[in-house]
């Protein structure tokens, strides 16, 4: 087991990628915005795969494989980030404590909520990413990375994705009788 401990580059620190050729304030204000986005999809991962775990009732089968699918959804798009901020010379945030402290959308918390009030949870945050998407979409465009803006506009199509099946979970309509809730 290796005992040294050097420190390769700081959290903070923007290394100019030679390959890439992107203005280092240009890369600092991406990798910025990258990290944002990634600690959000990582606060709104587990917020999804604590509803995924807990989910009860007489949609519980659908719900729970959407869930699955949507945490599975937000951790690959993570995973694209964090890579796409290593490759314009930053660091990826990664602990638990700076993600939540670096994101946007809070975590609802410990506690377990009916499904209905989960999903209105997870559609705000939803909406909320969305909004942060859009414009660190435009915020790469105007910066001339390209790369950055097509990554993200491609995340940008999932997290709609998922966000519109949410606000039909949650609309009125159901198979569920009455007399079955009483």
């Amino acid at each position: 087991m290796s005992t040294q401990k050097t420190v390769r580059q700081q959290f903070d620190a923007v290394e100019q990628s030679e390959a890439l050729r992107l203005d280092g304030d240009k890369a600092e204000q991406i990798i910025d915005a990258l990290n944002t986005d990634l600690a959000n999809a990582y606060v709104l991962y587990h917020q999804i795969k604590k509803h995924h775990w807990n989910v009860e009732g007489a949609e519980f089968n659908d719900i729970h494989e959407f869930l699955g699918d949507a945490a599975e959804t937000l951790e690959d798009g993570a995973d694209e980030i964090a890579e796409r901020a290593q490759a314009i010379g930053g660091v990826p945030i990664a602990g638990p404590t700076n993600q939540e402290d670096h994101a946007t959308i809070a975590f609802e918390g410990e506690d377990v909520y009916d499904i209905r009030t989960s999903l209105a949870n997870d559609l705000q945050a939803y909406g909320d990413i969305i909004e942060g998407l859009r414009d660190h979409i435009q915020l790469a465009a105007n910066l001339g990375d390209p790369t950055t803006e097509h990554l993200l506009k491609e995340q940008l199509i999932e997290i709609e994705e998922d966000a519109h099946h949410i606000e039909h979970y949650l609309e009125d309509d159901t198979l569920v009788v009455e007399s079955a809730t009483n």
